[in-house]
This record gives structure tokens, sequence and C-alpha cells, in this order.
């Protein structure tokens, strides 16, 4: 196999600001694994917060590019690097950097058998060699779910106006960031949401803003506005903190900067409601898989997140989204030019395709492709 990648803009149509920070761009690194005159793609996204800038995935490709081009064709490769503790040749990079790979793998695994990964992936994969389902498991059309659409933290007016449009279009969920200094200007906005959109599902996500006495206030009060679940109310770093929130709490509290990895999910399992699975968080979809098959039975659901990313980043949790009760999979719908298409939702509803691999597609002239390597490609 041959492994090469370059980097591309990612540009949000207006900034997106939530409790702690704003975001206008990101970069987005391209990730292709190449054999017999097909190609894999995967994306990894630059992320300051999991201290994961753009440097830091190029040094961690370039350092597993030798290993990766020692496996003598993809389907070796998604073998030999899907068994949970056993090392190997993507051991110890970053999550976002492993999912960018596996998720490449995977793409070419589907092209070379003419399958979708959802039919290639073993909704139970247990502790083996990795999900490779037969060729017959599973029907070609693929999962096709409601996703949120986030409003971030902005004015009353203008959260209910975005509101008015996306449930016009075809939106049924609708997440509000909050986390304002000034909780009243939370409930202002929710409010204003809910009067615009009464028909929708409300998720509210402060990114853990509050301390645990604020979100025993609070949550009473955003219930009564029509909240229907929220988001990592507490400060990470405190999961007894998060639990004591959710046993009292009037809506399900999903776990989610307290619920990076497959540890911590297992950690929290029967202590929360939901556990918010983002696949550069975790490592990729195997690592999601691991999870889900961990939180059931225990009382805690599945929720599938994402980081505001292309619909190639997008793609791989999209094929995974028939086992989450909630899906929070709009980073693609968040972009002013997303460079690939293939999982829809813009009319609030992402679907994974019946094409092989991902299903994404290069849309031409999309993106803006920069620093390109001499030996970079075109996707296939």
């Amino acid at each position: 196999m041959k492994l090469t990648w370059h980097t591309a803009d990612l540009r949000l149509t207006q900034p997106l600001r939530i409790s702690r920070s704003v975001m206008a761009r990101r970069d987005a690194v391209w990730a292709v694994v190449e054999h017999g005159g097909l190609r894999g793609w995967g994306e990894a996204v630059s992320s300051e917060h999991l201290g994961l800038p753009t440097a830091r995935i190029l040094h961690h490709l370039a350092a597993a590019r030798a290993a990766t081009e020692r496996f003598p064709d993809p389907e070796t490769a998604w073998a030999e690097t899907g068994r949970p503790g056993e090392g190997g040749a993507w051991h110890g990079l970053p999550p976002g950097v492993l999912a960018a790979l596996e998720a490449a793998v995977l793409d070419l695994v589907g092209k070379r058998a003419d399958r979708p990964a959802h039919r290639l992936l073993d909704p139970d994969p247990g502790a083996g060699q990795g999900p490779l389902a037969g060729a017959d498991s599973g029907a070609v059309q693929g999962p096709a779910v409601a996703t949120a659409r986030t409003i971030g933290i902005t004015g009353p007016a203008e959260a209910a106006a975005l509101a008015a449009r996306l449930t016009a279009a075809g939106f049924t969920v609708l997440k509000v960031k909050a986390g304002h200094p000034d909780p009243a200007e939370d409930l202002a906005r929710v409010e204003a949401v809910h009067a615009a959109a009464p028909g929708a599902s409300l998720l509210l996500d402060p990114n853990g803003a509050w301390t645990e006495r604020r979100a025993r206030d609070l949550l009473p009060r955003f219930a009564a506005l029509g909240v229907t679940a929220v988001e990592q109310p507490v400060a990470p770093g405190s999961p007894d903190s998060l639990a004591r929130v959710a046993a009292d709490s009037p809506v399900p509290v999903i776990a989610d900067e307290d619920a990076v990895s497959y540890e911590d999910a297992v950690a929290l399992a029967g202590r929360v409601h939901g556990v918010n699975v983002k696949l550069a968080k975790c490592g990729g979809v195997r690592a999601a898989l691991r999870i889900h098959a961990a939180l059931r039975g225990t009382g805690t659901d599945l929720m599938l997140g994402c980081l505001t990313a292309s619909s190639l980043g997008i793609a791989p949790a999209v094929h995974l989204a028939g086992r989450a009760r909630w899906v929070d999979l709009d980073g693609h719908l968040l972009l002013a030019d997303d460079p690939w298409t293939g999982i829809g939702g813009a009319d609030g509803t992402v679907r994974a395709s019946g094409r092989p691999g991902l299903g994404v597609r290069r849309v031409t002239g999309g993106g803006g492709v920069r620093n390109r390597r001499a030996d970079a490609v075109e996707p296939r």
C-alpha cells in the first residue's frame, strides 16, 4: 500500500461560538491509502482543544507511513490494526490521526469488496481481529437518521430565525449551545428557539461551563422550555459530579468531555443517561463499536457526535448512526464550502449511501487545498 496526504482549509459559513471559544476555520488533513489502482480516504481535522494542531497531524502521518506501507494489502492492514491493546503499526497515534487512517483503510477495503462500509462493520465486534462481516450481511441501504443541527451562543432573535429556517428545511432536532456567563442569556435563547420551532426536539450543550449547583438550578428551567437532553452540563474532570447531576436531572444527561476514551465510557456506564462518542476523540469506528458493545444493557445510551469537518470526516460515523439514540453529525453542514459530498444532511437527515466504501465523492473545485505534497493524489 501507499500512504499520502495533503491539507485543505475548512471555513465555516459563520463563526460558531460556544462557552469556551469561537471558531471560524480549521485545517483538514486528508490521508490517502492506495493499492491496486484504488484509493481510500480519511480525514483528520486540527483541534487546539484536543492538542492536535496541523503540524502534529502531519508529524504522526509521516511517522506512521513506513509501517503502513509494509502491509501487503488493506485487508491485512484492517485486521492487524484492529486488535485492542495489542499495539501494532498504529500504536501510540493520537485518536484523530488513528481515526483518519482507519477510515481510509475501511474506505479502500469497501471499494475493493464493492460494498459500503456499513455492510463491512460488524455490530458486535468483540475483541477479535476487528469487525469485518460476511459478504451478505446487512442491507445495501445504509442508515438514514435525523441529525441535530447546532445553534451557537448568539442573540435570541438570531437563534430564533435560524431555528425557523432549519425546521422549514426539515430538521426535527436542534442543539442549542449554552454557557454564557449570564444564564438569563441562555434561557432567553432556548425560549426563543422553542417558540420558533415548537415541534423540534431540543438538545442543550453548555460544554462543561456550569458548576454542579448551577446545573441543578438551571436544568428544571430548561426542561420547562422544551429541552429534552443536556450534554456535559458541568466542567469535565469530575465524573462523580456529572453522575450526581444526572441522578437528579429532569432530562437525560449525556457525558461528552468526560467521555473521550473507551475507558471513560465504561467508567460512566450506568451513571449517566448517555455517552457522546466522537470518532476523532475515541480513535475511530472500531473504538466506537467497542464502546457501543460495552454500554449495552447498562442503561446508558450511545450518542454519536462530531467535530466540524467535511463530509469525508463525518461519513464514518454516519455508517454507525443506526446504533445511536442521539445523532449530532452536522459538522459538514456548518461549512461555507464542503469539499466532499455523499452523506446528505441539509434536510435534517444524514444517510449512508450504498456506494462502496465510505460512499463520499470529492466536489470538483471544492475546498481550499493547500500545501499539496508532490505525491498527493486525486480521489477515485
